[in-house]
């Protein structure tokens, strides 16, 4: 559960490759863990609160990538007075989430800064795309990066997070991981991987078999289990 005045925030380190962060004040308790819960699987980091109260504070040492706010918030302020305070100090995205669905609601969302709007009751998938849309557009989700379930990969860097925390892989074991990846479901056998992994097709079954030990106990330890054995044939990445 959400705590109503308290924040779940996992702290970053800078100098790593960053899940976004996203701010959500909603006081609805089952809205506000629903969302909290189904971003967090998306990997993202949350911070979630009943109402305003924390905002400043939040600026600061969680300084959310994006904000979804309701409009209809116990004081001491309002959702669109949260947008115009964040607006104020950053150019981040907003997107409200309420039940005000009247026009002139809608348009004083916008006024106050708003980027999106969306109306309760709402359709979860539509509102994880709308965010990683306003993420993309701003520039604050790289377009390089690649997000699977929890999982982040950067090509670019050749590093990924899980749960948004760095792992620590060897190059090879990234690019095990980024070929699994690329094509989750899809089981590829040991000489497979030796060709596009290793650039070889000699068949090295210890050579394949502990790094994908090795890369397990990494993803592992942050999560369940991502890559599956298929007996006989291969592995396979399914998140």
């Amino acid at each position: 559960m959400v705590a109503s005045r308290t924040s779940e925030v996992r702290r970053r380190d800078d100098t790593a490759l960053q899940s976004p962060s996203v701010l959500v004040v909603e006081d609805d308790d089952a809205i506000r863990v629903a969302v909290s819960r189904a971003l967090q699987e998306e990997g993202y980091e949350v911070s979630a609160q009943a109402d305003g109260s924390l905002v400043d504070d939040l600026t600061t040492r969680f300084r959310p990538d994006l904000a979804i706010l309701d409009v209809r918030l116990p004081s001491p302020l309002d959702g669109y007075g949260i947008a115009r305070f964040l607006r104020g100090r950053s150019n981040l995205p907003i997107l409200f989430l309420t039940a005000a669905d009247a026009e002139d609601d809608r348009l004083a969302g916008f006024a106050a800064g708003g980027d999106d709007y969306m109306v309760k009751p709402f359709s979860m998938a539509e509102l994880l795309a709308r965010v990683r849309a306003l993420l993309r557009r701003s520039g604050r989700l790289a377009s390089g990066a690649r997000r699977i379930g929890d999982l982040v990969l950067d090509d670019m860097a050749s590093v990924a997070l899980r749960a948004g925390v760095l792992l620590p892989l060897t190059h090879t074991e990234y690019e095990l991981l980024s070929l699994l990846t690329r094509q989750p479901g899809t089981v590829f056998s040991k000489v497979q991987i030796m060709n596009k992994v290793w650039g070889f097709e000699s068949y090295e079954s210890n050579l394949v078999e502990a790094h994908i030990c090795a890369l397990r106990q990494k993803l592992e330890a942050h999560g369940p289990r991502l890559i599956h054995t298929q007996r006989g044939a291969g592995y396979a990445f399914r998140a």
